[in-house]
């Protein structure tokens, strides 16, 4: 059953009755608010944990540098499936249960990520693989975030929130670099006393609290109790009482499954440009966010204890970008706004690499300028991309969309180790991080919304 905000009349409609949404009142709007945030940053500290412990991991599974790449890889490639599979079923189950299963399987992948043997080799490698693969569900989160709280601030009586939707939805997608500060503290503090399984038992807690907090908190969307009316309908054969009831609130219903509505004439330009634009960018993230430090180190020259202090500030700096980009998507547009914030980002990071950027002031300056940039647009993309997609496949819209993170990591990766090993790091980081996120901006000017009958939401 899902828990409904007030109640939502799902009768049959007489002919040409109007019907609106009922308001979600400002007391569920915050909660829903900050338990997304937690729910967020809770699962970016699981997923942050696997790279921040890889070192100390290496050690006791008895990797070599190349076999710890390697088992990173196949993750990304295991997440990637998972994530592929997390939007069909929160568009079926709801954004309330949705977030429910993605934090849970957080805190499951972590608490078995800590049991996992180290000394039966191959089987401890492909069990370790096999399990952190479902850290996809904890990076699918942000899917259902982006779903969920789309369709809460079009019916929130919190005027302000309403009215600027983008900028309060930044400081939730901000509990990305929270995560990774949460991860880091944590390692720094406890890693040499306690090691590294006590830390994926720290991630697990938290998780299964959250977990709770959102079973007995988190109201469902009324969007989406409208779709799951209009499914029921449908599947009992009741189709003209389903479209009767969706047109009282001024929608259309479609029985197509989600995955293959997303490909539908009217969606699969953007799925197709959203899909290209999330690949290329990720070879920026893996460049210049994942691997930030080698890049300092071996491209700029800087002392690896130096590379980390300068993270930080530039971290710091990022993660005012999502602030930032989801304000400045309410004022000039979403669409807009990541166009322009990948542009300047690319180009600031070719400045950080060219000999311009000659002092640690201005390295730090234009790195930070790029990755403020870089990141910080990721505010305005999902909450964009949830304007793009009707309720019945917006989940999915997300979620598939999200994973093709994945495939950036792996094929960024990949292009920039070749070129490293032709042309060195400046090169590898300009042409590979640097033009990827300048050409990402560029593809998002294919991207389109649809119209607002299709959105099946009245409030849209």
């Amino acid at each position: 059953m899902s828990i409904s905000t007030d109640q939502i009349n799902l009768s049959t409609p007489r002919d040409g009755e109007q019907r609106k949404l009922p308001v979600f009142s400002k007391k569920n709007t915050t909660i829903a608010t900050w338990l997304a945030l937690l729910a967020w940053t809770i699962a970016v500290f699981d997923y942050g944990l696997f790279g921040t412990l890889l070192p100390a991991m290496q050690e006791e599974f008895g990797w070599t540098e190349t076999e710890a790449y390697a088992v990173n890889t196949w993750i990304a490639v295991g997440t990637a499936i998972v994530c592929f599979g997390v939007g069909p079923v929160i568009d079926r189950l709801g954004r309330r249960k949705g977030m429910m299963v993605t934090v849970g399987g957080t805190a499951l992948v972590s608490a078995v990520t800590a049991a996992i043997p180290a000394t039966l080799g191959f089987f401890s490698n492909a069990l370790l693989v096999f399990v952190r693969s479902f850290g996809g569900l904890g990076f699918s989160e942000q899917a259902v975030n982006a779903t969920y709280m789309n369709e809460v601030y079009q019916v929130t009586e919190d005027t302000k929130k309403r009215k600027r939707p983008g900028f309060y939805y930044s400081f939730i997608q901000g509990g990305w670099p929270l995560g990774f500060l949460l991860a880091s503290a944590l390692a720094f503090a406890f890693l040499p006393s306690l090691g590294w399984r006590a830390l994926y038992i720290m991630a697990a807690i938290p998780a299964a609290i959250t977990v709770w907090l959102i079973s007995k908190k988190l109201k469902e969307t009324p969007q989406f109790e409208l779709h799951e009316k209009l499914t029921a309908l449908e599947k009992s054969g009741r189709v003209d009482e389903a479209h009767a009831l969706a047109g009282s609130f001024g929608v259309q219903h479609s029985s197509t499954a989600p995955l293959k509505r997303i490909w539908e004439p009217g969606l699969r330009r953007n799925t197709i440009v959203f899909s290209l634009a999330w690949i290329v960018n990720f070879f920026g993230i893996m460049v210049f966010s994942i691997l930030g430090s080698s890049v300092l180190v071996n491209s700029r020259g800087v002392e690896l204890a130096d590379a980390f202090w300068m993270l930080i500030v530039i971290n710091a700096l990022a993660y005012f970008g999502y602030v930032f980009h989801g304000w400045f998507g309410d004022v000039i547009g979403r669409k807009k706004t990541i166009i322009i914030g990948w542009i300047i980002s690319g180009i600031s990071f070719a400045v950080m690499l060219s000999p311009i950027a000659s002092t640690p002031t201005l390295i730090i300056l234009s790195y930070g300028t790029g990755l403020f940039f870089l990141v910080g647009p990721y505010a305005a993309i999902q909450y964009f991309m949830a304007e793009c997609y009707p309720v019945s496949c917006r989940a999915t819209g997300l979620a598939f969309i999200g994973a093709m993170s994945q495939p950036g990591i792996i094929l960024g990766g990949a292009l920039f180790t070749l070129v490293t090993a032709a042309a060195g790091t400046t090169a590898a980081a300009l042409w590979v991080g640097a033009l990827g996120t300048l050409v990402s901006g560029l593809l998002m000017m294919a991207a389109k919304p649809i119209p607002r009958e299709l959105l099946e939401d009245p409030n849209a």
